[in-house]
């Protein structure tokens, strides 16, 4: 197996992992939270504007030239805007997000040749990252909001 394989399926079972945990979320525990911490509502609608990202982010490594600027965002500001709606919409919307955003990176990254994975672009919080960066960021951010998820269901730390 080629290293862009074996990349490849350890994106895709976090991404499993995370979409099968969250189905399994009860919709009177999805407002439970940890002390300090995000309600379940809060961590799913966050995977799907950051795999969004993601998304464009890949996008941009692949097709730029080298050193191409790669935008950060504010995580905290976008679940604290009323208008997107963390505390009280519904997850079934950004879940669909998260799934079809992920497949859509995975047939990407399937299409890379080892060597691409060096491609990089300059984000504007973290400095200089290269595709390689890009799936280790990605393939463990589901299964950091994994274990934060399970954390807010139970409402502990």
């Amino acid at each position: 197996m080629n290293e862009i394989a074996r990349l490849a399926d350890e994106y895709e079972k976090a991404t499993r992992y995370f979409e099968s945990l969250a189905e399994h979320v009860a919709e009177k525990d999805l407002d439970n939270r940890h002390p300090d911490g995000w309600s379940a509502r809060q961590v799913i609608h966050h995977l799907a504007d950051s795999e969004a990202q993601s998304y464009a982010r890949l996008r941009r490594l692949v097709a730029e030239p080298a050193g191409s600027i790669i935008q950060g965002y504010d995580e905290n500001l976008w679940a604290a805007n009323p208008i997107l709606g963390y505390n009280e919409l519904p997850i079934a919307e950004s879940m669909k997000v998260f799934s079809s955003v992920r497949a859509a990176s995975l047939t990407i990254f399937r299409r890379l040749a080892d060597g691409d994975l060096e491609r990089w672009g300059d984000h504007t919080e973290r400095g200089r990252i290269t595709i390689r960066d890009w799936h280790s960021s990605y393939s463990k951010h589901p299964l950091d909001h994994a274990g934060q998820l399970e954390r807010a269901v139970r409402g502990d730390l």
